[in-house]
């Protein structure tokens, strides 16, 4: 087999357009600027673990391994090898390809063979001869037929164009799968690890209080309480219990979604038990200068090429107002007896051209024009949206990420003021120079201090990896991209 590369074919398409009608495509440009925000950026974030922005840094393939965690790195490997989008990603791209194939054909003559074989009975009315009579004979043929229609105008080529376009779209919609794969992978485990802490934390907060509980269970029973403390410590206690169930639901529902990421059924899900500690968050954090970002996200190219299938649809709509020739020509032999069909006297042939110019269709092929004009505008339109989207996602992920350090140092210090006011006020209460709304106030304050610091932390990872994504992933630095190798490949 003649085996042709997608990127090839397209650039052969588009080349051999330069002489047809309708318009050359030209890659959409967009004014990026020299930021994302309207302020300028820090070099780094502000806290005690900042992170630098390192501006025109390029973003490694496999993103994820910046966390440092070798657990993360082969669930992800296991979602890109089971997902089923992935796969269905990947028949998409290759039919795709299979289908701009199909219309390069169109660049070549159509050669079909023809063999027939029929019993015929005629008259001699048939002829103007009604005494002669009837005969019955056989016709026995075989014939080689060939037919070109001549691409004057590049009706055929701007087919291949648009085809090779939509390949292109595949292609890149195939690379916004695998990134958004990997960032759905890496959000649910920095979620799972999150739930965990929190259940964890909750847990210990509710077997403190239960042994608050007994205490003053005690002291009641002796005198030394009073009976709304106990049943203010009761409702206490039951209502940190009750938090605990949503908290494993999420937890649990959170391991589903991650067991359907890797292509299993949720009965399936991994037993895995991600811990914040065991992630390391990037230190420096590559920043993509904003005019490569129309290069790097998968969608921005997408759309981009939909704009160019649009540009070629206009071409073939132009073309089809224009007169077409066809060539044709067969030849071949005709015998009255199988064992003659190739003998002498029996050869046959034809050739001929034909030219198709429409002259009244009620006005379709000129409202299918500027329908694909239309269409064309609409696609620019919606590539101009892409575009604006993709800036407005790096900047708001950079924004978070700036907000997410304050916030973190604010509840981390929080975290351990609560925690030495909490150890405090448990030995004065056990002494009893505080009373016990004082202990409460004071446990309330520790729970939500350490809630509040679990979920700040999983906010900084989860926007770090919103950063890659919304980067692009650094799909283009792969040594063999898989889209590439999807699309590069045929079936015999």
């Amino acid at each position: 087999m003649i085996r042709i590369p997608i990127a090839g074919l397209a650039m052969l398409g588009a080349t051999l357009a330069g002489c047809a009608v309708g318009p050359d495509y030209r890659a959409p440009v967009t004014a990026a600027g020299d930021r994302y925000t309207a302020q300028p950026l820090p070099e780094r974030t502000a806290g005690s673990e900042s992170q630098a922005f390192a501006a025109g840094a390029d973003i490694p393939a496999q993103w994820w391994t910046l966390f440092g965690s070798p657990q993360l790195q082969a669930l992800v490997e296991q979602a890109f090898k089971a997902n089923p989008d992935i796969a269905a990603a990947e028949a998409t791209l290759r039919a795709a390809h299979e289908n701009m194939l199909a219309t390069a054909s169109g660049l070549f003559p159509a050669i079909d063979g023809k063999a027939g074989a029929s019993r015929q009975k005629t008259s001699g009315t048939s002829f103007g001869q009604p005494n002669a009579g009837s005969s019955i004979y056989n016709v026995f043929n075989a014939s080689v037929g060939v037919s070109y229609t001549l691409d004057l105008f590049g009706a055929q080529r701007r087919k291949i164009e648009s085809a090779g376009a939509q390949a292109e779209f595949q292609r890149f919609q195939l690379e916004a799968a695998y990134l958004t794969l990997s960032s759905n992978v890496v959000t649910a485990a920095v979620r799972d690890a999150a739930l965990r802490a929190q259940i964890e934390a909750t847990q210990k907060i509710v077997d403190a209080s239960r042994g608050q509980l007994e205490v003053l269970k005690r002291q009641f029973d002796l005198g030394g309480a009073a009976k709304t403390d106990v049943l203010t410590q009761q409702a206490e206690l039951a209502q940190l219990q009750a938090s605990l169930p949503g908290l494993r639901k999420q937890r649990e529902q959170n391991r589903h979604l991650l067991a359907v990421l890797l292509g299993e059924l949720p009965s399936q899900a991994p037993v895995v038990d991600f811990d914040l500690d065991s992630l390391k968050l990037p230190q420096t954090l590559p920043l993509s200068l904003p005019s490569k970002l129309v290069e790097q996200r998968p969608d921005v190219r997408a759309q981009a090429a939909l704009v160019h299938q649009a540009s070629a649809e206009v071409g073939v709509a132009t073309a089809n107002l224009l007169p077409q020739i066809t060539l044709s020509a067969s030849l071949g032999t005709a015998a009255a007896q199988a064992g003659n069909l190739f003998g002498s006297g029996t050869g046959i042939w034809s050739a001929g051209a034909g030219l198709t110019q429409p002259i009244f269709h009620a006005g379709e092929l000129t409202h299918r024009r500027r329908a694909a004009v239309a269409s064309y505008e609409q696609a620019m339109a919606q590539y101009r949206t892409t575009v604006n989207t993709a800036f407005q996602n790096v900047a708001d992920t950079l924004t978070a990420l700036s907000s997410d350090a304050e916030t973190l140092d604010a509840q981390t210090e929080a975290y351990r003021a609560a925690s030495a006011a909490h150890d405090i006020a448990q030995k004065q209460y056990a002494t009893g120079a505080i009373s016990y709304l004082t202990l409460l106030t004071v446990e309330r304050s520790y729970q939500n201090a350490l809630i509040a610091e679990v979920q700040a932390r999983a906010a900084r990872y989860a926007d770090t990896a919103a950063l890659f994504q919304a980067l692009g992933g650094g799909w283009w630095n792969r040594d063999n991209p898989t889209a590439q190798n999807a699309a590069a490949s045929e079936q015999p």
